[in-house]
């Protein structure tokens, strides 16, 4: 039996991202995205397809910075950490999404 992938509306990966180093720190790729499908409750499924052109853009933009080291099964990988441009953005996400949320919700309570 495969478990259902829930789709999560564009751009909030990037959102989820920043969240999650900001929560837990300095991880690699791997890391965030097991992190992730953890907080979902395993709802969410992320395929290295998703989450590494992810990284990459937010790299791109400043956000986040990288740095090799070695993961806990002793291989080389790339670490990503927040940048302070990073959490600046981070309240920026935070506040559309709660601003897009507010929006739908309003919609959904509607009557007339």
């Amino acid at each position: 039996m495969s478990k259902q992938q829930n789709e999560v509306p564009y751009g909030t990966l990037d959102l989820l991202i920043l969240k999650t180093l900001e929560t837990l720190g300095t991880l690699h790729g791997y890391a965030i995205a097991r992190r992730i499908e953890h907080v979902s409750g395993d709802d969410m499924q992320l395929s290295q397809g998703s989450v590494y052109p992810a990284l990459i853009r937010l790299q791109q933009e400043g956000w986040i910075a990288t740095d090799w080291g070695i993961s806990e099964t002793n291989r080389k990988v790339k670490f990503y950490s927040l940048t302070e441009a990073g959490r600046k953005q981070l309240r920026v996400e935070v506040a559309k999404w709660e601003k897009a949320t507010a929006l739908v919700t309003r919609f959904l309570r509607a009557t007339s």
